[in-house]
């Protein structure tokens, strides 16, 4: 199952960079959209897929987007969403740059777990990585190699005597971020300054938002570990990797990372992942569809775009209760049972894209153009692939095949509508 957020939760104050004040919206999000920018102050701008293909190539911060429609300094905010394995949201903003809060993801991160994390109907999208992968940006050496989850390993390395050489490695869990890296906060030098500021950067840091050293030690400032400095580059890492757009399978090894460099390693990694679809078992349907045995006919949804296409199974075997009674001896699928699951699973296309599914049912308004091309038997796998032709509201018009080992054995035209039960 997919992942998002319960309700709406906000968080408001200046941007590190640009200094422009900002009030933040989290919002839930329909299954399969992804995690969205959304920048409300522009009329009619269009929402931003965090996705590298739409990062922009920037100094000391990621940006999503080109002006005027540009998200500046997303990565706090991402890290806080892939820790929690958010898959579906919308990140609503009135100006060009998310707040820095304390200039750490921990704001972020708590906000959305006080708005509830819930899951929803949709299959999950995960790049597992199948070769080791490396790539030099200046400095910045990146490293990744095949795993069974995300693990980072960080080293920073800076001439300051509070820094140093550090290193850092963790697994990415929502348990491990809260307590090893939620907290770690953006740092810089006094030294960096004027110059950054003379680039139009840094507008909204103070001493309160990021970590500042001078010569020797943190001004007007205590650190909150002794390793603070490379854990907060770990935790930007986490933020820029989840421009790869899923579920993310590798273990990373990163030194002296960078935005810049991140991001075009991000666009290394995909030509190496292998996208692994997570199906919809029975438990996860009976939360969606009301029917229940004998009149459940969908036993798993292995493809799903939502408002788009959808592609379900249904196993047939001789223990089905209508065996008993059409054509004994001679077993063959009752045609309108056929015609229900594609339904069913046409149902699942419809349900996952609206909100509070449990308290919605679908009805079906119309059948057209109904063929059956071919008996459906006991052993037959039937693979039901449907696709929407037509979204009014809450009422659409699909279109849907039924195959058994690739031939069509079933066509339908069909129309449904969503409402309360």
């Amino acid at each position: 199952m997919r992942r998002t957020i319960n309700s709406t939760v906000c968080v408001g104050g200046v941007g590190l960079h640009l200094g422009v004040e900002c009030a933040l919206e989290f919002h839930p999000a329909i299954t399969g959209s992804g995690i969205r920018f959304l920048r409300r102050d522009i009329a009619g701008a269009a929402p931003i897929r965090a996705l590298a293909v739409h990062a922009v190539l920037t100094e000391r911060r990621t940006q999503l987007g080109d002006e005027p429609n540009a998200v500046h300094t997303v990565e706090h905010v991402l890290a806080a969403v892939m820790a929690l394995e958010i898959d579906d949201l919308l990140v609503s903003i009135d100006g060009p740059e998310p707040p820095i809060m304390d200039g750490s993801a921990g704001p972020f991160f708590d906000a959305l777990r006080s708005a509830g994390i819930r899951e929803h109907p949709g299959c999950v999208q995960t790049g597992r990585l199948t070769q080791s992968v490396r790539m030099q940006d200046g400095e910045s050496v990146y490293e990744a190699f095949p795993a069974d989850a995300l693990e980072l390993e960080v080293s920073i390395d800076f001439p300051h005597p509070m820094i140093g050489r550090q290193q850092f490695a963790t697994r990415i869990t929502p348990e491990k971020f809260s307590r090893e890296l939620a907290f770690a906060r953006t740092f810089g030098f006094v030294r960096e300054v004027e110059p950054l500021r003379a680039r139009g950067l840094i507008k909204g840091a103070t001493t309160q938002n990021a970590v500042v050293l001078d010569d020797a030690d943190v001004v007007e400032n205590e650190l909150r570990s002794p390793d603070e400095f490379v854990r907060h580059k770990l935790m930007d890492c986490v933020g820029d990797l989840a421009l790869v757009g899923m579920r993310l399978k590798a273990r990373v090894v990163a030194h002296k990372p960078s935005h810049r460099g991140t991001v075009l390693f991000v666009r290394a990694l995909q030509a190496s992942l292998a996208q692994e679809t997570q199906v919809l078992g029975i438990e996860e349907i009976m939360q969606v569809l009301p029917h229940r045995y004998p009149f459940l006919l969908v036993d798993r949804v292995i493809e799903m775009e939502p408002q788009k296409r959808i592609v379900g199974i249904k196993n047939v075997t001789i223990n089905e209760p209508f065996f008993q009674g059409h054509f004994p001896g001679h077993p063959i699928m009752p045609g309108v049972l056929i015609v229900e699951a594609m339904a069913q699973v046409g149902g699942m296309l419809l349900m996952g894209a609206v909100p509070d599914p449990k308290n919605k049912v679908v009805y079906f308004t119309s059948l057209n153009n109904v063929k059956w091309r071919k008996p459906v038997k006991p052993g037959d796998q039937l693979r039901f692939e449907l696709e929407m032709t037509q979204v009014r509201g809450m009422m659409c018009r699909m279109q849907g095949v039924a195959k058994v080992d690739g031939e069509v054995v079933c066509e339908a035209e069909m129309s449904a509508m969503v409402r309360n039960k």
